[in-house]
């Protein structure tokens, strides 16, 4: 496919139809109750709850706990838009929180507020990325 034919299918009203719209809203949060970051339980229910939130459908959800002096919790949830990812490190009350969709009905934005609400850190970075492929 030449340069143009390429321009002209991304420019096209139905090259935008193919169009993948990708969201990806992601973060880092300090200074977290030390309880929070370790109960595998609460933040697995806390994430199903971002995926229901943000218009996403659950695929799976998987929890892990991580013992030692850096230990912590790992949450993965596979959506069909894309996933949640959650990772705590009890050490350093620290967490990273990871929201990415693909679709034009999904909002990982109000995912990734509601987690941090949840965890209430003392502070926290967000970071968008326009993942869409046009």
């Amino acid at each position: 496919m030449s340069e143009r034919e390429v321009l002209q299918k991304i420019n096209s009203p139905e090259g935008k139809e193919d169009r993948i719209i990708g969201k990806h809203v992601f973060g880092n949060l300090y200074d977290i109750d030390a309880e929070r970051l370790n109960d595998k339980e609460f933040l697995e229910k806390l994430v199903l709850e971002a995926v229901d939130i943000a218009h996403m459908k659950l695929v799976e959800i998987k929890a892990w706990s991580f013992g030692g002096k850096k230990g912590g919790v790992s949450v993965i949830a596979l959506v069909e838009e894309s996933h949640i990812a959650l990772h705590t490190w009890n050490e350093y009350n620290y967490a990273t929180l990871d929201v990415y969709t693909c679709g034009e009905d999904s909002d990982p934005q109000s995912a990734f507020a509601h987690i941090v609400n949840a965890l209430n850190p003392k502070r926290y970075q967000m970071f968008y990325a326009d993942r869409s492929s046009q």
